[in-house]
């Protein structure tokens, strides 16, 4: 009888071992299930029709030293690795769809597999797959990116694939990751989105180092021309291996991108009314409404399109650099907060176009304005009192209101209260610290952007005595500063999607506060901030992501780290007439790769 009971209890954990054991699947979803079959045509938002052929010309602000986009040195050019111009030189494992909050689809790999836990993620390679020179794409190209990611990229990169406890060859088209217990539930879809390079033409000793020679990879184009600092250009590679791959289908339709650099947004904006640039995306509700009555729009060459998002607004405001004393007290912060009036800017700058911002994930199910407490988070917030104050427990913590006169003496008062309280007084029309030292800070800018935002800012505090001085440097010093955290204040938007993850770390994490580098730019250190993100980070069910970011968002907001300001309910969009979109709009608004030149 001992015998048959231990044989039947070997049965049962061998069969519970079949049940469990994960099977290779078309695609990885962060949460849930991915929305396409196993046979999909193309991703919803593409127009898998679209003819091919003709040159794009988009324009960006600034000036680039690299084409190596994977390292903390030197500025990349842009378009060759990003979500706003394509993943045109450089793919990764997976392919993101844009129409779905955070779920993978093959590429370089056909299948993924891991298990329920995620403690490991398995890929096997698609045999079509090609580097530009026509070289196989390989496990062992996959096992030396990695290894070259982790020692010489970005710290992002290198904080990803520190999660990795061992990477193996499990056959010849196959590579898994056996991943640390304490990496998170998003690893395997990080791990798939990191750009696959070439072993056999990749200078591993100096990849760390800035570079304008052209590097060979596996996308759909390859870079033809680079004028230093100027532009790049981009041509189609006529053997892409994965031109007719469904991730593909309807993407990838020029057989030219051209992308200049421009020293400002201005110049920029007159570059396109000239058509010396097809895409223009605005950001201006003023000029929107006011500074398109120039030639190309009345005959008709350049249209002005609209798109609806289902995204989080983001975060744009300015940012206070916490390294720096006079931004240490919360109190101080949100006293400085308390003062932007922004009644006043949004009527006599912007027409009444823009909408206050008031939370991270503002306009979306993931934000915590107006929402109580659920159970999970009550939960979360019993154990770290204090973390977040009453207010944004309630939901209902937002930025002070003015009357929008300019003159509300009420709302000054706000202010100047919060700074009494915290020890600061005014003495012969200049605010003081408690130490007698005037209260002064910089806002630096990059380039003539934000100016007459800052202006107003400045004016508000000037009453009350607070000196401010608005410091505006060309895109290269502002990129070193940016790096260095050389700044008191600076003006920045942080992108919200439907799936935030392991990105919040290096944005707000402890470990990434004294690291050259990376997007800390509040310079917090916090360990409620810390907890949130790793609660966000290994949630399990959508109604548990969804508490544990809405916590995540109390605690961002309690700290004042940010003075929020505005953002738009729509993507506003000037192009060539010839540019043509999909009728389809993804989640996350209008993707430039899917658009096509109407021959």
């Amino acid at each position: 009888m001992e015998r048959l009971a231990g044989a039947l209890a070997a049965l049962l954990i061998l069969f519970s071992g079949v049940a469990a054991r994960a099977e290779p699947a078309h695609a990885i979803a962060m949460h849930g299930s991915p929305a396409l079959p196993p046979d999909y045509a193309a991703f919803p938002y593409a127009n898998a029709n679209a003819p091919k052929g003709g040159k794009i010309t988009y324009g960006v602000e600034g000036t680039f030293n690299s084409v190596n986009p994977f390292i903390v040195q030197g500025d990349a050019a842009r378009g060759l690795f990003d979500q706003t111009y394509g993943y045109n030189v450089f793919e990764s494992l997976l392919a993101r769809s844009r129409d779905e909050a955070f779920t993978l689809y093959p590429l370089i790999a056909k299948s993924v597999e891991t298990d329920e836990e995620r403690s490991f993620v398995e890929f096997t390679l698609d045999e079509r797959a090609r580097f530009s020179d026509g070289q196989p794409v390989t496990v062992d190209d996959v096992m030396f990116s990695m290894d070259l990611l982790h020692e010489k990229s970005r710290p992002l990169y290198r904080r990803w694939l520190d999660n990795v406890q061992k990477m193996e060859a499990t056959g010849r088209d196959k590579i898994r990751f056996t991943l640390k217990p304490s990496a998170d539930r998003e690893m395997p879809l990080l791990i798939a989105l990191l750009p696959i390079l070439p072993k056999h033409a990749t200078d591993a000793e100096h990849f760390d180092k800035t570079t304008l020679t052209p590097m060979v990879a596996s996308g759909p184009y390859t870079i033809a021309k680079v004028d230093a600092g100027q532009s790049i250009t981009l041509k189609r590679n006529p053997d892409y291996w994965a031109r007719n791959h469904p991730s593909k289908a309807g993407f990838d339709n020029y057989d030219e991108i051209q992308i200049i650099y421009f020293r400002d947004e201005n110049t920029m904006f007159e570059a396109f009314k000239k058509g010396l640039v097809d895409v223009y995306e605005e950001k201006s509700t003023k000029r929107w409404v006011e500074g398109y009555d120039f030639p190309a729009v009345t005959d008709g060459r350049v249209v002005k399109s609209v798109f609806k998002d289902s995204l989080p607004s983001g975060m744009y405001g300015f940012v206070f650099n916490t390294r720096r004393p006079v931004f240490a007290d919360r109190e101080v912060r949100r006293a400085f907060a308390d003062l932007f009036d922004f009644e006043w800017v949004n009527q006599n700058l912007f027409s009444g176009a823009y909408t206050r911002t008031r939370s991270f994930f503002d306009g979306s199910e993931l934000s915590s304005y107006g929402q109580p407490l659920d159970e999970s988070e009550k939960a979360f917030f019993q154990s770290r009192p204090g973390a977040a104050l009453p207010e944004a427990l309630e939901g209902t913590l937002q930025p002070a209101i003015s009357d929008g006169s300019g003159r509300d003496r009420e709302f000054m008062r706000q202010g100047f209260d919060r700074l009494r309280q915290a020890g600061y007084k005014l003495s012969d029309k200049v605010m003081t610290a408690p130490d007698g030292t005037p209260l002064s800070f910089e806002i630096l800018l990059r380039g003539k952007g934000g100016e007459a935002l800052a202006a107003a800012w400045q004016r508000t505090l000037a009453s009350l005595g607070i000196a401010v001085s608005i410091r505006s440097v060309d895109d290269a010093q502002y990129q070193q500063r940016l790096q260095t955290y050389d700044y008191d204040v600076i003006l920045q938007f942080y992108y919200s999607s439907l799936s935030p993850g392991a990105e919040q770390i290096g944005r707000w994490g402890s470990g990434s506060r004294d690291l050259d580098g990376t997007y800390n730019f509040a310079g917090v250190a916090d360990p409620a901030i810390d907890d949130a993100i790793d609660n966000l980070l290994h949630a399990r069910t959508k109604e548990g992501f969804v508490s544990a970011v809405r916590a995540y968002d109390r605690v961002l907001l309690s700290g004042f780290y940010v003075v929020p300001l505005y953002h738009l309910d729509e993507q506003r969009v000037a192009h060539a007439s010839a540019i043509r979109h999909p009728d389809k709009t993804a989640i996350y608004g209008y993707q430039l790769q899917t658009w096509w030149r109407e021959q």
